[in-house]
């Protein structure tokens, strides 16, 4: 600004030459920091990736072994009310029988 509104005396006159050197070096110097800080982001974000997938795989498999439980007592269930049903069937026979006997 004071180069701008100066009235004496502009030490960088209008396409403002040393401003631009300036503001380019400051770019340089500052874009090793950006990059490696960029890359410090990356490898943290690829690990966190990489322990999320872990940890989907390890439920995905927890969720399988519980579904083959839920399987394993529908089949245990089923075979229950299938024998109950079977008991409950042969009860209703004889009990046909015995009053049509009598």
């Amino acid at each position: 600004m004071l180069n701008v509104t100066a009235f004496v005396q502009r030490w960088d006159p209008y396409p403002f030459i040393l401003l631009n050197l300036a503001l380019s070096f400051q770019a340089a110097y500052a874009a090793p920091f950006i990059m490696m800080s960029q890359n410090r982001q990356q490898d943290k974000d690829r690990k966190a990736a990489e322990e999320d997938h872990r940890v989907n795989i390890k439920a995905e498999l927890e969720i399988e072994l519980l579904h083959q439980k839920v399987d394993n007592l529908r089949e245990k269930e089923l075979l229950l009310l299938t024998q109950s049903l079977r008991e409950l069937i042969e009860e209703l026979r004889t009990t046909r029988t015995a009053a049509g006997k009598s």
